[in-house]
């Protein structure tokens, strides 16, 4: 947790230790090349499991980040944005682009992916330079604006729960001893927020208390 630092989403420096743990407990230290045994890890979804077995074991899988599905988006369906995330349908939608030959549909994957970073962009897709241009269904169609359901916005990071619990991390962080919440309490000024970020740490397990105070997981 202290070599995590901010890099976010803690919870995941948990979960990669649990998971190293199960590797070693269920698979004799070497990572699982089965789809099902990578998706029984802590902490592996959908996403990193057939990344996984995609890149690191060359089989063939669906691979969909945000990137792919701009391009599965603008490219397939014709629309300027994927709207929200559905597992499933972007899964089946980039299963129908995958050649039959695993070495290829590992470079398919990898490929939809660059060209979604580099080309055909969220704000400013370079559609003139784009390799499958002549392909793209959005650019045939002459860009129609999307009109389908948005993705929900996130709720701002300055003064929510999230950077209150932030705070607290930070300040376990740079402890090496248990801290008091009399200690804690200069973090944040509204109590109330403080508690509710402390006991949603706690109940996550990103941190444990005792009679001495708050400090990081030992394991």
């Amino acid at each position: 947790m202290r070599a995590w630092d901010r890099l976010g989403y803690p919870r995941r420096a948990l979960w990669l230790h649990r998971a190293a743990t199960e590797i070693v407990e269920r698979h004799g230290g070497e990572v699982p090349r089965d789809l099902d045994a990578l998706l029984a890890l802590q902490g592996i979804g959908p996403y990193t499991a057939r990344a996984i077995a995609a890149f690191a074991f060359g089989q063939r899988h669906p691979v969909v980040d945000t990137n792919t599905r701009r391009v599965l988006a603008r490219a397939v369906a014709g629309q300027g944005d994927p709207g929200p995330p559905s597992t499933i349908r972007d899964l089946a939608a980039m299963e129908d682009l995958l050649p039959d030959d695993p070495p290829s549909a590992r470079i398919v994957n990898a490929a939809t992916m660059e060209l979604g970073a580099t080309v055909c962009t969220a704000r400013a897709p370079r559609c003139d330079e784009c390799p499958i241009a002549a392909a793209c269904a959005w650019r045939r169609a002459g860009y129609p604006p999307y009109e389908g359901p948005r993705r929900a916005v996130q709720a701002r990071f300055a003064g929510s729960d999230r950077q209150v619990r932030g705070l607290v991390m930070r300040e376990l962080r740079a402890a090496h001893r248990p801290i008091t919440r009399f200690e804690l309490e200069p973090v944040w000024d509204d109590a109330a927020q403080l508690g509710r970020a402390i006991e949603g740490l706690l109940t996550d397990g990103l941190m444990v208390g005792d009679p001495s105070g708050y400090r990081l997981p030992d394991r």
